[in-house]
């Protein structure tokens, strides 16, 4: 089976907005299930759709709005008319799996939680997107949420503010996890017979995500700071250099092996220094004077060569790449999926199901 046609068959109806609940629905959508996502008329519908950029056409589907919502049927539907509602309610009697972001107090206002529907509809798989639990009706909003949960506080230049990553990442994060909490009630449902509820909280796919930096915190007290790119535990990890050119290239070096690779390739076998960095201990002592020594050494070299010789000897490094350096690579083109509106826009986003399966 292709894996497009993975969930065929498969009903979703989508009662959620901006990123990542579409996400999920998207999710679903490419991999063959039949999506309906349900916008509100008399609000303009999902309120990305008046997230342009400067330079899109107002008349035409946001960008933003296109990133996550793909091979959907969208149903236009206000909640508070009776007949609307029916409608919704139409589609959810035959659905598999209902996604919302809705209030708690706004879907038992037109019988859309969880308890009414899956009281109606045992096999129904509820899965429910909330800001900080299924009870709290704070408002959620992504940057937020990166700055409660830690992130801003430890992404940024040393000496510098605090920074939010540049996309919606707690949103992809609570996305991925709601995607896992249904694919296992699906799971579940084959052998049993009966849906479930699933639910995560944007906060909770936040912490739970803080992985090695919240473990030196438990584990040894080390409150993690702003470093840049740096690798608190690791060196030369994340240290940016130029070569001649201009290039920026960043390296990932893990072992003593790696690094000893690194020296030859920029002829550092024998620089005085050598013993300050034996060790991946001592390199992290002394970091600066190493970024020192492998800055001057990387200005001697064009990127084309340097990053061939680095490559041909297995040191991990990478060139930073602008987004058409990135979206014009072959890979990245197998990625794009493609939708010709009804009105002939033609819109473009990055799948989302990108795992192959054989």
């Amino acid at each position: 089976m292709l894996k497009q046609e993975l969930f065929t068959g498969l009903k979703v109806v989508e009662l959620a907005g901006v990123l990542a609940g579409p996400a999920v629905g998207m999710f679903f959508a490419e991999l063959g299930a039949t999506v309906l996502k349900v916008e509100n008329p008399s609000s303009n519908g999902d309120i990305t759709r008046s997230w342009r950029l400067g330079k899109e056409n107002k008349n035409t589907q946001s960008a933003y709005y296109s990133s996550v919502n793909y091979n959907k049927t969208i149903i236009w539907a206000d909640l508070k008319k009776a007949d609307d509602l029916e409608r919704v309610l139409k589609h959810i009697a035959s659905a598999d799996v209902v996604i919302s972001n809705f209030k708690p107090s706004s879907s038992k206002q037109f019988g859309l939680d969880a308890v009414a529907l899956r009281k109606k509809y045992p096999k129904l798989i509820y899965a429910q997107i909330s800001g900080y639990g299924i009870a709290d009706e704070t408002p959620a909003f992504d940057v937020v949420l990166q700055a409660e949960a830690g992130f801003m506080f430890i992404n940024g230049e040393a000496g510098g503010v605090p920074l939010k990553m540049p996309i919606a990442l707690i949103d992809v994060l609570a996305a991925h996890q709601l995607k896992e909490a249904i694919l296992v009630a699906l799971l579940q449902r084959s052998k049993t017979g009966l849906g479930a509820t699933a639910h995560i909280s944007l906060y909770n796919a936040a912490l739970s995500s803080l992985a090695n930096q919240a473990t030196n915190y438990l584990m040894v007290g080390e409150i993690p700071q702003r470093m840049g790119s740096l690798h608190p535990n690791i060196a030369p990890y994340g240290e940016t250099f130029y070569t001649k050119d201009g290039k920026a290239i960043v390296l990932a070096v893990g072992n003593d092996k790696q690094f000893a690779l690194l020296c030859k390739c920029l002829n550092l076998e024998n620089i005085d220094a050598f013993n300050l960095f034996k060790t991946n201990a001592l390199r992290v002592q002394n970091r600066i004077k190493l970024g020192e020594i492998l800055a001057e050494a990387f200005s001697k070299f064009d990127s084309v060569t340097l990053l061939k010789e680095l490559k041909n000897n297995n040191v991990p490094c990478g060139d930073i790449r602008s987004m058409d350096e990135v979206l014009d690579n072959e890979t990245a083109q197998k990625l794009i999926l493609s939708e010709t509106l009804k009105d002939g826009q033609i819109t473009k986003r990055m799948a989302t199901a990108v795992f192959d399966i054989y």
